[in-house]
């Protein structure tokens, strides 16, 4: 086992008003950027995400060197861990380790908001951000495959997850 430090010296403080949000109150998914992986000298990355009543959050993908935990602050979400799909409510935390395919979705019915947090973090706003210009259709989805690699986020097929969300 490895211990990871993270380096940085003051204490990171994100103001609500001051983070930027990806989307609005017209799109299924909205992401508030908090902290970034460089913000925390790498420990951690979070953001957290609104999703509309049914709305998927992320489709099936694993991570190879980072941990991802979901904390329902509201509402109901489901969350793919492996072959295994979990409902959590509020309140509820759920950590997914490396190398494990997982997705989240708001629960059918349900709307859900969630803190995500990926330790030790990696460098994963402008993901997000990619992935608002693909909404916007500034990008194609398959623009994502090219920095898989880059953000350590690998797509991947799971038949449990669609034929949970169909």
């Amino acid at each position: 086992m490895s211990l990871f430090v993270p380096k940085f010296d003051d204490t990171v403080l994100v103001r609500e008003a001051e983070a930027e949000l990806l989307g609005d109150e017209n799109t299924p998914v909205t992401i508030r950027l908090l902290a970034d992986s460089s913000a925390a000298g790498g420990a951690l990355s979070t953001v957290r995400a609104t999703l509309a009543e049914g709305a998927d959050g992320a489709r099936p993908h694993v991570h190879h060197h980072s941990a991802e935990m979901f904390y329902v602050l509201d509402g109901e979400a489901e969350v793919l861990s492996g072959d295994d799909v979990v409902t959590a409510e509020r309140g509820d935390l759920i950590i997914v380790p490396p190398d494990r395919p997982h997705a989240f979705a708001a629960a059918p019915g349900s709307t859900a908001d969630l803190l995500i947090v990926i330790a030790p973090g990696v460098e994963r706003f402008d993901y997000f951000r990619h992935l608002q210009r693909i909404r916007l259709g500034e990008a194609t989805p398959e623009s994502l495959l090219e920095v898989q690699e880059l953000y350590d986020n690998h797509f991947l097929r799971s038949e449990v997850w669609d034929a949970r969300r169909r």
